[in-house]
């Protein structure tokens, strides 16, 4: 038996919004850049860079999967410098 994940207890976040991690790695001398330009997108409520793999964390929100799916495939990916990106969604 499948469900959505907006079935499952504990899934949706605050007033039901969806909630991520996105980690994102980027190209040498583009992670202050890259991380300027992230929290100026909607849904993104907070960016931190770091020493290591990934070069940036990215705490985002969105009303639902589509919306989260938007602001990383059309909007994060596509930012100059950005490598690669894995998104963790956050279930409690």
């Amino acid at each position: 038996m499948s469900r959505r994940l907006s079935e499952v207890e504990g899934f949706a976040g605050e007033g039901g919004a969806m909630r991520a991690y996105v980690l994102i790695n980027a190209r040498p001398g583009k992670v202050r850049d890259l991380a300027a330009a992230i929290a100026k997108l909607e849904g993104v409520r907070h960016v931190d860079t770091c020493w290591g793999v990934p070069d940036i964390f990215v705490e985002a929100q969105s009303a639902d999967a589509r919306g989260l799916d938007e602001l990383v495939v059309d909007h994060i990916q596509k930012l100059d410098g950005v490598e690669r990106t894995e998104t963790h969604i956050m279930v409690g």
